[in-house]
C-alpha cells in the first residue's frame, strides 16, 4: 500500500507542472490542447503494448468501467473548462478543488475504509493552504451572474472525486485501461474543439516541447500513476495530499521566474505540509509502532 500511495503521489508531483507547461504552450485553445496532450498520453500506453502483447486483453472490461473512465477524464475536463469560461477563475478553481475533500469523505463509505479525525483535520489544513494560493490573498466572492460557471465547477469536482473513488471499486481492472480512456478523451476533446474553437498551433519549438511535456507527464503518466495509486494505495492520504498540487504548481512558477515568492506562499506551504503529514499519520508511523510493540509477558531490554 505504501508503494502504491507513493505512486499516486507522483501524479500530484507531475500535476505541479501543469500550469507552467500550459503557460509555455502558447495560445492553443483549451480543448485543442486537451486533444493534443491526451493523444500523447494515450500513445504512451499504446507504445507499451508492443512490448507486452497480452496487455490488449485488459481492454475487455464491463461497460460500467468504460463509462466511469471516459466520463471521469473527459467529463472532468469538459466541465472544468466550462466553469472557467463562465465564472472568474479564482472562484471556479476554489470550487473545483473541493474534490480532495470529497475523496477523503467519500472513501469512508467504502468497504475496509475508516474516516478518522486526522484525515478531516489534514484535509481542512490543506484546504486552507490551497485557498491562500488560489485567492492570492485578495479574497473572493460569489456572484449570482456566474451561477452557471459555479455549478460547472462543482460538477467537475464531483466527477473527479467519483472517478477516483469508483476506480478503487474496480481495483482488479489493470491500469492498461487508462490508455483507452486517454484516447477516447482525445477524440471527444477534438470534436469539442472543432465545434467550439478556432485552431491555433504552437508557434515555436519551445511551445511544441511544452505540449509534448504536458502529454508525457501531467496529462500522461500522471493519470496512470493516479489510477494505480487510488486502486491500491491509501486513498484518504492521497486525497489530503492532493492539496499540494496548487502549491507545488505555484512553486514551479516561482522557480521559473513566472511568479514572485511571498510569505503567503510560505504560509500555504506550511499548512499543506502539516495537513498532509497529519492525514498520513497512520501510514507514516504504523510500522514503527508495530516494531516497538512487544508480545505479552516480554519487556524491552535494558
Amino acid at each position: 500500500m505504501r508503494l502504491a500511495t507513493l505512486t499516486g503521489f507522483s501524479a500530484i508531483l507531475m500535476w505541479a507542472l501543469l500550469a507552467l507547461l500550459t503557460a509555455r504552450s502558447g495560445a492553443v485553445p483549451p480543448f485543442q490542447l486537451t486533444a493534443m496532450t491526451f493523444a500523447v498520453g494515450g500513445s504512451l500506453g499504446v507504445i507499451s503494448w508492443f512490448f507486452r502483447p497480452g496487455a490488449l486483453k485488459n481492454l475487455r472490461q464491463p461497460a460500467i468501467v468504460w463509462v466511469v473512465g471516459i466520463v471521469g477524464l473527459f467529463g472532468y475536463h469538459f466541465m472544468y473548462f466550462t466553469a472557467l469560461r463562465n465564472a472568474p477563475p479564482v472562484e471556479a478553481s476554489l470550487i473545483n478543488y473541493l474534490w480532495p475533500l470529497l475523496i477523503v469523505v467519500g472513501s469512508s463509505l467504502m468497504p475496509g475504509e475508516k474516516l478518522r479525525w486526522h484525515h478531516i483535520a489534514g484535509v481542512l489544513l490543506g484546504l486552507g493552504g490551497m485557498v491562500m494560493i488560489v485567492s492570492k490573498g485578495q479574497g473572493f466572492g460569489f456572484e449570482a451572474e456566474y451561477s452557471f460557471g459555479y455549478i460547472a465547477a462543482l460538477i467537475s469536482a464531483l466527477i473527479w472525486a467519483a472517478y477516483s473513488l469508483l476506480s478503487r471499486r474496480f481495483a482488479k481492472v489493470p491500469t492498461d485501461i487508462v490508455t483507452a480512456f486517454c484516447i477516447a478523451t482525445a477524440i471527444l476533446s477534438l470534436l469539442c474543439h472543432l465545434a467550439l474553437e478556432e485552431t491555433v498551433w504552437p508557434q515555436s519549438a519551445l511551445q511544441w516541447l511544452a505540449v509534448l511535456g504536458l502529454g508525457l507527464m501531467p496529462v500522461g503518466l500522471a493519470f496512470y500513476a493516479w489510477d494505480y495509486g487510488v486502486k491500491h494505495g491509501n486513498i484518504q492520504v492521497l486525497g489530503a495530499a492532493s492539496y499540494a498540487a496548487p502549491l507545488l504548481s505555484t512553486l514551479m512558477l516561482v522557480l521559473a521566474g513566472a511568479a514572485e515568492p511571498s510569505l503567503r506562499i510560505l504560509a500555504a506551504c506550511l499548512l499543506i505540509t502539516a495537513g498532509a503529514i497529519l492525514a498520513a499519520k497512520d501510514m507514516l508511523f504504523k510500522r514503527k509502532s508495530k516494531r516497538n510493540k512487544l508480545p505479552d509477558g516480554q519487556r524491552e531490554p535494558v
